[in-house]
């Protein structure tokens, strides 16, 4: 039988644990550079299915004003710029978080570097909707993208490497490699009880 509490607890840490990730940010443009996805993953990784949990709890600690994200906290961050990838949040931890039961017996090599694989599934609607959000905010005007790389792009292009492109070498490479090495220590400890 399923720990409902255990798994509200969980949910609980993880959705803060989204939040503290949110605060480990750069600029690299518009949009922060965060560690955000290593939280997504890995609540997709830990409760399953259940994944989209933590990220619907972390979406209502912006809604009520909580500095959680990395612009801040309230309704307004929840349509600026960015919606796109927050909004996105509860769905790549669910998509995670099926393919996690699916793919996940032994902890072995090969299913790991399944999960890996996984992982860049569960985050394209991530990105889709982050490049889509974002286009919208900037009207397909590729002039910001000059100011801020020094490029002269077409705006669809400027766009997706903006908004796509310069995210997925830290996402996929250490965000949710860690995320799969910390999941299967904390899977171990957590077996039997979720």
């Amino acid at each position: 039988m399923v720990n409902k509490y255990l798994r509200f607890t969980l949910s609980c840490a993880l959705a803060v644990l989204t939040a503290i990730t949110s605060q480990i940010k750069f600029y690299f443009g518009f949009i922060p550079y965060t560690f955000q996805n290593f939280a997504i993953i890995l609540s997709g990784l830990i409760l399953g299915r259940y994944g989209f949990l933590p990220q619907l709890i972390y979406l209502g600690m912006i809604a009520i004003g909580f500095p959680a994200s990395a612009r801040g906290g309230g309704i307004g961050v929840l349509f600026g710029y960015t919606a796109g990838y927050l909004w996105m949040f509860p769905v790549s931890s669910f998509l995670m978080g099926l393919i996690r039961e699916r793919i996940y017996r032994k902890g072995d090599l090969k299913e790991m570097i399944l999960l890996w694989i996984g992982s860049f599934i569960a985050v394209i609607p991530l990105y889709i909707m982050g490049f889509y959000i974002f286009w919208i905010w900037v009207s397909g005007n590729s002039q910001w993208c000059f100011n801020s790389f020094g490029l002269y792009l077409n705006p669809f292009w400027a766009t997706f490497f903006a908004s796509v492109l310069i995210f997925i070498p830290q996402d996929i490479f250490m965000d949710h490699i860690f995320a799969i090495l910390v999941f299967k220590k904390i899977y171990r400890f957590l077996e039997g009880r979720l």
